[in-house]
């Protein structure tokens, strides 16, 4: 749990949306969208502040016409996370956004009109220093594109986005990242394999329209998976029917799963068996839910028999093995206390939460030292 990973991951020229470095080596950063009507500023600020509560590095915003430009701009002096603006077909609230504050601009150059139209955006964004993001998507290709294929392929995304990369190449404006984003699992990851080849750019990763919490999550975690293990990628966005806020929630399980980020708690915890000393599945769901709040990397194993509880437990900062008359307790990997069911979820709190104190206190000492 506490190894470096393994993944050795793909060379990619850094941008930055807003305080949030992508790509150049720079952490996995982790997104989500907001559903609200941008018009509802307070709606808005709302979600987005759960969003950052959740973790989340980046948030997209929907902004379809001038009044919500408009709107974005008072969101955006609300908030401290980056926000990116999504647009399409009509430049002059790319331009507007531009003028408000936005960190980046989701525009597809080639949907937008006349080359002095794509000309102006690409000003506006090098002027502001604001990166771009060329997003395609397998159910919005253009007309010829369908026609020649027939369907949407990894070769029509593919081709697509090295259109819309064109147009910002002929600008001379390196500082954009890419997506081609299809809700088929080996649709995507062939078209990100290929475009990864081509480009240096940050890919931005996604199975678009996944599906619900559970069918999403696993059809994201198997495409994400299988790009992330080859090193590619360097933002994500889960896309989930769901509340946004479990998008940030799964992008970092996923990340966490492979060692990439290391953010919250990492719950190691047994399915339960006949051999268990104490309620396992109802320990993990209590301790999920109260500290879901907690954002500190911190390692806890919660196993409900000695057969695999020590070894577990010795590799985790915290470590619950059941046992009979009571519970075992090992902090660093070491036997420090016991516990009786009564009252376990609650004492398990308490020492998960004075271990993390512990931890930031360790890391304020660092940086205090450092300045």
């Amino acid at each position: 749990m506490h190894a470096t990973s393994p993944i050795t991951r793909r060379q990619s020229r850094r941008i930055h949306v807003g305080k949030v470095p992508v790509g150049g080596g720079a952490p996995i950063s982790v997104q989500s969208m907001t559903n609200t009507d941008t018009l509802d500023v307070a709606a808005t600020v709302a979600q987005i502040r759960q969003l950052e509560a959740a973790g989340a590095d980046i948030v997209r915003v929907s902004v379809p016409t001038m009044d919500a430009a408009e709107a974005f701009g008072r969101i955006k002096r609300e908030v401290e996370v980056p926000l990116v603006a999504d647009i399409h077909f009509d430049y002059r609230i790319a331009l507007r956004v531009a003028e408000l504050g936005v960190d980046c601009l989701r525009i597809n150059p080639g949907n937008i009109g006349r080359e002095d139209r794509v000309q102006a955006v690409v000003s506006a964004a090098r002027d502001n220093g604001i990166p771009i993001r060329i997003g395609v998507n397998a159910g919005s290709l253009e007309k010829d594109l369908q026609k020649k294929y027939g369907e949407p392929t990894p070769a029509a995304l593919v081709e697509s986005a090295m259109r819309h990369i064109d147009h910002l190449e002929r600008l001379d404006f390196p500082d954009f990242k890419v997506s081609v984003k299809a809700s088929d699992v080996f649709m995507a990851v062939a078209a990100y394999r290929d475009l990864a080849g081509r480009i240096e750019q940050p890919l931005h990763l996604g199975i678009t329209e996944a599906g619900g919490l559970r069918s999403g999550t696993v059809k994201s975690s198997i495409g994400l998976g299988m790009l992330l293990m080859d090193g590619i990628g360097d933002t994500i966005r889960v896309s989930l029917a769901a509340d946004p806020v479990e998008e940030i929630k799964v992008g970092f399980d996923m990340l966490k799963s492979l060692r990439l980020r290391a953010k919250g708690i990492n719950f190691v915890a047994c399915p339960s068996c006949s051999r268990q000393n104490f309620d396992v599945i109802g320990t993990m769901n209590e301790l999920e839910e109260r500290l879901d709040d907690v954002l500190t990397p911190l390692d806890v194993s919660v196993i409900g028999c000695v057969v695999n509880g020590p070894g577990e437990a010795k590799e985790s900062d915290i470590g619950l093995t059941g046992g009979s008359p009571a519970n075992l307790v090992y902090i660093d990997g070491k036997p420090a206390s016991k516990l009786r069911n009564d009252h376990l979820v609650d004492d398990l709190e308490r020492m998960i939460r004075d271990k993390v104190r512990e931890k930031e206190q360790a890391e304020q000492d660092v940086i205090a030292r450092d300045a």
